[in-house]
């Protein structure tokens, strides 16, 4: 049975077998001696993006008693979730994306602490995933971008979006009907200036 560690675009984590294109982390989460979550969904509001595989190490998922390995399909959703790239294995991704975050959000000199407090406002409404307003037409949302409408959590690329599930992206079978947006308006601000989330290959299908 696969683990309950894979993030959903609602920042919900699931049990599925596919593990996608990132592994991140929200803090220690989980059980070592049953590789189960516990009652919390996070135990810091530094939530993180990391790679797979950073100079050779090799980590047993949820068998230690450090940070609670989960993955996500692609960035765009752990960006959605509320994630942020991670300084220490991904540092050039990182700092791309604090200039980013930093022009679109008309500020400088952050520190990822001061990102991190933004996010955990934006992203949590009460314990659950916060929906916002969509500031422009959906076509005219850069790639990247993540929505919610009903059920269902969308992809926008090339001004189209695509339907999110655990193993990919497909077309979206009809027009969405009263979209909100699920990526953190801060976030949204960094791609507006310039930040390029890496996406699932069934995006550009």
């Amino acid at each position: 049975m696969p683990l309950q560690n894979r993030v959903t675009p609602l920042g919900d984590i699931i049990a599925t077998p596919e593990r996608g294109l990132f592994v991140g982390n929200r803090g220690i989460i989980h059980d070592p001696a049953t590789r189960t979550l516990l009652r919390k969904r996070w135990s810091t509001p530094a939530w993180l993006t990391c790679v797979l595989e950073f100079r050779g190490r090799r980590r047993k998922v949820m068998g230690g008693r450090s940070w609670t390995e989960l993955f996500f399909l692609d960035e765009a959703t752990a960006l959605a979730a509320g994630h942020r790239p991670c300084f220490f294995c991904r540092r050039d991704d990182a700092n791309r994306f604090r200039s980013a975050w930093e022009k679109g959000n008309g500020c400088g000199h952050l520190l990822a602490g001061e990102m991190d407090a933004v996010l955990h406002r934006e992203r949590l409404d009460r314990g659950r995933k916060r929906l916002h307003p969509l500031p422009m037409p959906l076509q005219e949302l850069p790639d990247g971008t993540m929505v919610q409408a009903g059920a269902d959590s969308f992809l926008i690329a090339q001004g189209r979006p695509l339907k999110w599930s655990p193993a990919g992206y497909v077309k979206a079978s009809s027009e969405l009907q009263d979209p909100m947006l699920l990526t953190p308006p801060s976030t949204l601000r960094a791609l507006i200036a310039g930040y390029r989330p890496v996406l699932h290959p069934s995006a550009r299908t």
